[in-house]
């Protein structure tokens, strides 16, 4: 599989996915019922009846005494009330939205990487393999120079015990490309133990052109974002405190039967809630206070959140061109020269002009910098790695 097919694969099948998306859905739901109106009350039972169950009939000269009362209440609420908790609860997902995408690149960042560590560990476990070629020819070749006496003994056990090294260190890099193998199906919602192989050639980018300001984090970045959205969120939550504060009217309508030939009454009222009194309006203009001190408390986060980001993605990418640089350097001189060092000493070796340990510090030579070239090789991932994370590149 090529990196770009299994980081699909995460973005469509890993299990993230569905659960942020159940959490969206959940919140929107949730938003349908943000015009609700408050439950109607009623009531029903006996009204200014006396104890004296003798007094309810009608006497000669009186009515009777007591009713029974069917009583309707409704709260009729306020229609900017109303839009303001749309708009507040409508605005909740949108944070979980970015969450998701955060998550996301999270995820894919560590396919990532591990995608490049197996490309760095098929590499090194190529230069072992062809190491040991090499250093079993320095050992058989050895062993039978020294039976007719014309080499020296201590050279041939460094390149014997260079040998068994070798074989322990193909054994490490075998089970790390396993391991490697296993996370990526993981991440991919795969079994574990799926046969899996990579694409292993790959290009490292070009990040000269990029222009690391706050706008381009602003743009790109879904924690920023998320920041962006709590911010709204906050002056949303703040108009709905606003509108707590508004009158709310309700009616409410009682009907009675009275006992004993009394006449049927009623009671019509228009009730008038007042929130804005000073003894009651106190928790709704402390949370307005508040939440405007939220929100410049979110304003300075996401600003110092870009000045560190700024910092750190041209610091990144300092490092990442002199890691390409090296890369080069180790490519186009260096390897290429101690190749030929190598071959020239193995010529004279087998020509009986150059000793063994003169051939085998030709070898250790080109190994150990065979090794440091994969190192930075690594390294250059991980600052790609890292700053494809820090402007979330697709």
């Amino acid at each position: 599989m090529s990196l770009g097919s299994i980081l699909d694969s995460i973005s469509h099948q890993h299990p993230v996915v569905k659960m942020y998306d159940n959490e969206i859905r959940s919140m929107d739901e949730e938003a349908k019922g943000a015009r609700s109106w408050m439950p109607p009350q009623i009531g029903f039972g006996q009204y200014m009846t006396p104890y004296n169950v003798n007094l309810w009939k009608r006497s000669e000269m009186e009515t009777g005494m007591g009713q029974v009362m069917l009583s309707i209440e409704q709260m009729l609420p306020n229609r900017k009330k109303l839009n303001a908790n749309e708009a507040y609860m409508k605005a909740m997902s949108a944070t979980e939205k970015e969450a998701k995408k955060a998550k996301m690149y999270d995820l894919l960042s560590e396919a990532r990487q591990l995608y490049y560590d197996w490309i760095v560990l098929g590499r090194k476990l190529q230069v072992v393999v062809e190491n040991e070629k090499l250093l079993d020819f320095m050992v058989r070749n050895a062993e039978l120079r020294y039976k007719n006496g014309l080499d020296k003994i201590s050279a041939y056990y460094k390149a014997k015990a260079a040998l068994g090294s070798s074989k322990n260190m193909q054994l490490m890099y075998e089970n790390d490309i396993r391991e490697k193998r296993i996370m990526l199906n993981t991440l991919m919602n795969r079994n574990p133990i799926t046969p899996l192989e990579i694409d292993t050639s790959y290009q490292l980018n070009d990040y000269s052109s990029v222009v690391f300001d706050r706008e381009m984090f602003y743009k790109n970045r879904s924690d920023l974002k998320a920041l962006d959205q709590e911010i709204n969120k906050t002056r949303l939550k703040q108009d709905l405190e606003k509108q707590n504060l508004k009158p709310e009217f309700g009616i409410k309508f009682d009907n009675m039967v009275g006992f004993g030939g009394q006449p049927m009454q009623y009671t019509a009222m228009v009730m008038m809630k007042l929130p804005m009194a000073r003894w009651s309006s106190k928790m709704y203009r402390a949370n307005i206070e508040s939440l405007k001190w939220k929100a410049d408390a979110l304003y300075a986060q996401k600003d110092m959140m870009a000045n560190e980001y700024t910092g750190l993605a041209y610091s990144l990418r300092n490092e990442f061109d002199l890691n390409r640089k090296q890369l080069v350097l180790y490519e186009d001189e260096i390897i290429p020269a101690l190749k030929n060092n190598y071959k020239s000493m193995q010529t004279g070796y087998e020509q009986n002009t150059e000793e063994l340990f003169m051939l085998y510090n030709a070898w250790e030579k080109l190994n150990m910098t065979q090794v440091e070239y994969l190192d930075i090789l690594t390294k250059a991932f991980t600052m790609q790695v890292t700053l494809d994370r820090l402007i979330e590149k697709e």
